[in-house]
């Protein structure tokens, strides 16, 4: 007797369509090949099961003893899929009521199925191996329908038609160039563009603006006051670095010899630390009030303008000192003044919340026992 077997490593059968496996006889056979089609057209197993009925009925056809069976693996690796193929492959053999020797034809949809083999040929002798291949395929047809899926996907468009788009507008706009007389600049523009979005791609960065821009609109709708803290802080640092390049231009108009890079630092932070320590109080007072608002705030959070005050006297205290605008007595009392604050508030907000902490914990133990 020749026994078909058509061979579903992944068990795309039971996973698909729930039939128990083994699967044995032509007419158990056809009701699971039927479907499977139906779960999954595009299943390559479903052509496995087909060309086994095939081969069942051909066989037939000419009087010989055959038999058809599906057996399956897992999804699990390929070490327990073949040991599954292999105790499915036991059981129909179990079942095969006939005194003939039993020869198997395997019917495979491709190599990694194939790698179970030697397991069916230490229980059964193999005589062949089919491999079904479509013959769609094998030609243009698939490979259209392929390009068309791909191209289909979102995703798949923007990693793969926009840099496309971009390589492939470099001449036409070398063109232009040339014609503008600026050719250097349209393909200095269109490479940094193409690299720029290269990398956007590579370190993932439009998931992350799409996640801020989320965010930036969940504020605005929520009416959270830290998305306009943060405006007009951006608007504050701008002031601020065009605050220290004036201060760098007037120290060096000033000055009769070059800068040194101290200096040059010290007239930048000296000119811009204003305008960045408002930026830092517009942000973390943003921060509290929408703590505050919610619920959530706790006392060491208004530690966070204090400490950017102290630290806006420290660094313009030592700016300045390096200009030569003020003394090393000055510095030292700035630099006083700036621990000392920092200090202090530390410890007068960690006491209160302690305090008030264990104040509540004693209203509502008190409010426990009443109840």
């Amino acid at each position: 007797m020749l026994l078909v077997l058509c061979v579903d490593l992944d068990d795309d059968l039971g996973r698909k369509t729930g039939f128990s496996t083994p699967v044995i006889g032509r007419d158990p056979v056809e009701e699971a090949a039927v479907a499977l089609a139906t779960a999954d057209p595009e299943d390559s197993d479903v052509n496995v099961i087909f060309q086994g009925l095939h081969v069942y009925d051909d066989l037939t056809e000419r009087d010989e003893s055959v038999e058809v069976a599906v057996v399956t693996g897992n999804d699990q690796g390929d070490v327990s899929a073949n040991r599954e193929v292999g105790d499915e492959v036991d059981t129909v053999l179990a079942s095969l009521s006939t005194a003939e020797d039993v020869t198997a034809l395997v019917v495979t949809d491709g190599a990694q199925d194939e790698s179970v083999i030697p397991i069916i040929r230490s229980r059964v002798p193999i005589d062949g191996v089919r491999r079904v291949v479509v013959r769609q395929a094998q030609n243009l047809e698939s490979m259209y329908y392929t390009i068309k899926q791909v191209l289909d996907d979102p995703e798949t468009r923007g990693t793969v038609l926009i840099p496309l788009g971009i390589l492939l507008l470099i001449y036409p706009l070398a063109l232009v160039g040339s014609v503008l007389e600026m050719p250097g600049f349209v393909l200095g523009t269109t490479s940094a563009l193409l690299g720029f979005y290269l990398i956007s791609r590579g370190l993932g960065l439009g998931d992350r603006l799409d996640a801020a821009v989320e965010r930036a609109r969940h504020s605005l709708y929520a009416g959270r006051t830290t998305l306009l803290a943060y405006v007009v802080a951006a608007a504050l640092f701008v002031l601020g670095g065009v605050s220290g390049m004036e201060t760098l231009e007037s120290v060096r108009a000033s000055t009769a010899g070059t800068l040194e890079a101290p200096v040059m630092l010290a007239a930048l932070v000296n000119g811009a630390i204003l305008w960045f320590a408002a930026a830092g109080l517009t942000t973390s007072l943003g921060q509290i009030t929408d703590e505050y608002i919610a619920g959530s705030l706790e006392w060491r959070y208004l530690n966070a303008p204090f400490y950017v005050l102290s630290i806006a006297v420290v660094l313009h205290a030592v700016s300045a000192f390096f200009l030569e605008e003020v003394g090393i007595t000055y510095l030292a009392a700035a630099l006083t003044a700036g621990t000392l604050l920092g200090i202090s508030s530390t410890l007068t907000f960690a006491v209160a919340e302690s305090r008030f902490s264990d104040a509540d914990r004693d209203e509502g133990r008190r409010g426990a026992e009443r109840v």
